[in-house]
């Protein structure tokens, strides 16, 4: 440490500082401090790591070796020495008691030499003791409790012994660094789980989502991360019950085999969802808590929308739910914001660049654009880029012509085929169509343009299929934005945006760490809609998770709403993102969903149930079954085997259980399991994660449904007739027009993402069932280019929900005094 102050008081802090800086640094594995006895203070010696304290100086280091435990702590080197050599000559010892001889008399103790003690006052025991002794130890400091003098007597203790205290220190030293760095790449390997389930007692009548996760209390998040083998330095906690994880622990376990991934799909939903992230829950706590086999769920995050919209939060429910489930269901660790921040800085930067090249000469928008600062003129990083991709090849802004300025300061944006939306995370049908730029100050550039709800911005499809942070850099920068009036597609690279994204979103890349009620594992990590994007949780989650719990645990990750859209997303965009394989699908399926597709009424959120839905009808349930059979269809076409979970309602009838169950076997599902874990937690899945685990383990021949080189209407046919059942496609103009554009600007090998109602296998809600004999109408086909898909819209699919007549924010309310949240579901 270079040292600027004169004051011992002011080295001290400086020291502290630098050892703390030493402390964080992965590179570092020994801290050691030779510094005078005057600032060599038992707070400076604390301030060391006790795990990189290789002097063995610091209070839990001391303590350790007077407990006899050093497995983790380091022994004095000059205290090594001295009992080395006692150990090797058979000496006995005469001790002071005192600050620092109490640790060496401790050792000799545990050593079992003889020795006597003497008090301090006590100098005429200590004399006779000293020449009857062949060892006596007298206390040299109280700073240093290694710091020790011996005295020789009856010339048993030699020149030449002392000096071997000092060599043996020397030689002891070292040994420490070296069992250091030997104990830090020993906890680079995997570590077997050490998981201890909380326990569960269940209630009956079931009370209230947040009542159960209120009355449960969850392990603190360093706790549970130490159990499923985590770092200290890989933990980014977030208050007392969520942390993020960080990517570094990819490169640590990359030789790690990965465990066996299952992802849960579902039949085709009523409004009111049919449990698949409960699903979730309860299977990984059935596999964890009652199974005792490694698990983790992977969810994504859910939106502010329809958390106080209609559907409520998305942490499962009943006894099988992420706790808490008030922080899993609110802001979580602020991902969802970073993306409407990053977001919409394009989106002002976009209008922004339209209005000042519309203002100012090329001259004045290269003078601001690459200004003198303290005397000297240069280039960013980002415009050095924007330079190479038009081909030229200068880094000195005076070198460049007056047509390459032109080149360089000129996006020429047209402003009627911007196609970069604002966003805000918010069920708000006013936003769906606004008109911007209508104060003077901005000189008459006013356009029309939409909101569309944040989970639907590509930076959330984006984090979602991002392989690491240099990844989502890359795909930041590639985001198309809109189109110049040369047709020329307009990057954020372009605009200049793509380091600020990169560094708004660098901590929204890590997973947050949760639990279950049942203190399993959860990352939560994304949030894409299924119906307006991909729908999946990020790939990253999903592969920490893998590689955490071992080549034999489970990973289960859910895909949004119905299999024909979720599911189908997660196979052909996910995957082929990712290069992971699934082993098993878990398709869940309710009597009342399938009431519905048999012919029941409408079910609307907020209202009772018909009494269809809660009487018993086999008719309904029999027909409705046509749906089912589809859906395990559809997860037979990518080769992946299906175990049906049935997730049970109470006003569900065995009979009812029954037929459902046969049917799913007799459609080719590998088992068809009854699930009890809204009312039971994880034991009421314990037949469900026996399935699982004897489907996962047999081998599948798991494809794709397309080639990536189908040309774009071919792959949207394939999918539409496959998956869908539709008998053809009919294009708009507008839609060919924009897959002729894509085929020029060689976006054509992406992958399809379908923009669909998930409320029918069709384009029309209503429609329930397996419906056919219908062409499915493609309205317009967009490109997210950074994301590496292309979205086709079909029919009126909105981007903004709207709020009902009673929204869920209704029966949410706080109570000031206690701070608790009631309402939430």
């Amino acid at each position: 440490v270079t040292i600027n102050t004169t004051s011992w008081a002011c080295v001290a802090l400086q020291v502290m500082d630098e050892v703390q800086r030493l402390n964080e640094d992965p590179a570092v594995h020994a801290v050691l401090l030779a510094l005078p006895l005057s600032i060599l203070s038992r707070r400076l010696l604390n301030t060391i790591k006790p795990e990189k304290d290789v002097d063995g100086l610091s209070d839990l280091n001391v303590g350790r070796m007077i407990s006899g435990d050093l497995s983790e702590g380091f022994l004095s080197p000059v205290v090594g020495a001295v009992m080395e050599l006692l150990a090797r000559y058979g000496m006995c010892v005469c001790v002071c008691a005192g600050v620092g001889v109490g640790v060496l008399s401790s050792l000799i103790t545990t050593a079992n030499m003889p020795r006597h003690v003497v008090q301090p006052g006590c100098p005429a025991r200590l004399l006779q003791l000293h020449r009857s002794c062949r060892v006596t130890l007298a206390n040299a400091s109280t700073h240093s409790p290694s710091a020790i003098q011996i005295l020789e007597t009856n010339a048993c203790l030699t020149r030449e012994r002392c000096w071997a205290i000092s060599c043996l220190n020397v030689d002891l030293l070292p040994q420490n660094v070296v069992k250091s760095f030997a104990r830090w790449a020993e906890q680079q390997r995997y570590r077997p789980w050490t998981l201890r389930p909380l326990k569960l007692q269940p209630l009956s009548p079931v009370p209230s989502d947040v009542e159960i996760s209120r009355a449960q209390v969850p392990k603190p998040i360093w706790q549970l991360a130490e159990e499923v083998g985590l770092l200290p330095q890989e933990l980014e906690a977030y208050g007392r019950s969520k942390a993020k994880v960080g990517l570094a622990l990819l490169a640590r376990l990359r030789h790690q085999p990965n465990g066996k991934y299952v992802l849960v799909a579902g039949i085709t939903p009523t409004p009111l969802g049919e449990g698949k992230s409960t699903v979730t829950i309860g299977l990984v706590q059935a596999l964890s808590a009652h199974l005792k086999l490694n698990s983790f769920a992977c969810l994504r995050q859910p939106s502010q929308g329809p958390t106080f919209g209609v559907k409520g939060g998305a942490a499962g429910g009943g006894y099988a739910q992420v706790i808490p489930m008030e922080e899993f269901n609110l802001h979580l660790t602020g991902d969802i914001h970073a993306i409407t921040a990053a977001n919409n800085l394009v989106a002002a930067a976009v209008d922004a660049r339209i209005l000042h090249e519309a203002t100012q000469s090329d001259k004045a928008l290269y003078r601001r654009l690459v200004p003198t600062i303290n005397g000297v003129r240069r280039f960013s990083a980002i415009q050095l880029r924007r330079l190479q991709r038009l081909g030229i090849n200068k880094s000195d802004p005076g070198a460049l012509t007056p047509e390459e300025v032109s080149s360089f300061v000129r996006l020429d944006i047209d402003p009627a085929k911007v196609t970069w939306q604002r966003v805000i995370d918010t069920n708000d049908r006013f936003l769906r169509k606004v008109t911007i730029g209508q104060a003077p100050t901005e000189k008459g550039h006013s356009r029309q343009t939409q909101f569309d709800i944040a989970v639907a911005s590509e930076i959330m499809a984006i984090l979602a299929l991002a392989d690491g942070l240099a990844d989502m850099k890359a795909r930041l920068g590639r985001m198309v934005v809109g189109s110049s009036r040369s047709g020329q597609p307009v990057t954020a690279d372009d605009l200049g945006v793509t380091g600020a994204l990169a560094v708004l979103m660098k901590d929204a890349v890590k997973p947050t760490l949760m639990q279950s009620l049942e203190g399993t594992p959860v990352f939560v990590h994304a949030g894409p809609f299924a119906n307006i994007a991909h729908g999946n949780s990020s790939i990253l989650a999903d592969r920490l998770a893998l590689k955490l719990v071992g080549e034999e645990g489970y990973v289960v990750t859910e895909a949004g709403f119905g299999a024909d859209i979720g599911m189908e997303k997660f196979f052909n965009v996910k995957c082929r993102a990712s290069g992971l394989r699934p082993d098993v699908v878990v398709l869940v399926a309710t009597v009342r969903a399938l009431k519905m597709h048999g012919g029941g009424p409408s079910v609307t959120a907020g209202l009772p149930l018909p009494r269809e839905y809660t009487e018993e009808n086999l008719k309904l349930v029999s027909e409705g079954c046509s749906n089912l059979k589809k859906q395990i269809e559809i997860a037979h076409l990518f080769g992946v085997p299906v175990v049906v979970a049935l997730n049970i309602f109470k006003t569900d009838t065995q009979a009812e259980i029954d037929l459902v169950c046969r049917v799913a076997q007799a459609s080719g599902a590998e088992a068809a399991v009854p699930c009890h874990h809204w009312a039971r937690g994880g034991r009421g899945s314990v037949d469900l994660a026996r399935a699982v685990k004897e489907a996962a383990a047999w081998e599948n021949g798991f494809r794709f449904l397309y080639s990536l080189q189908t040309p774009i209407a071919e792959k949207i046919r394939t999918i539409a007739q496959k998956v869908y059942g539709a008998d053809d496609i009919e294009l708009s103009p507008e839609a060919q027009a924009k897959i002729d554009y894509y085929n020029q600007q060689g976006y054509d090998t992406l992958p399809i993402c379908m923009a669909k109602t998930h409320l029918s296998l069709s384009h029309i809600p209503d429609k329930k069932g397996v419906p056919t004999g219908f062409i499915l109408p493609i309205r317009d086909i967009r490109a997210s280019i950074g994301a590496g898909f292309i979205y086709p819209l079909v029919g009126t699919m909105s981007t903004m929900p709207g709020l009902p007549t009673r929204p869920c924010f209704y029966d949410v309310d706080l109570d000031p005094a206690t701070e608790e949240i009631s309402g939430l579901f």
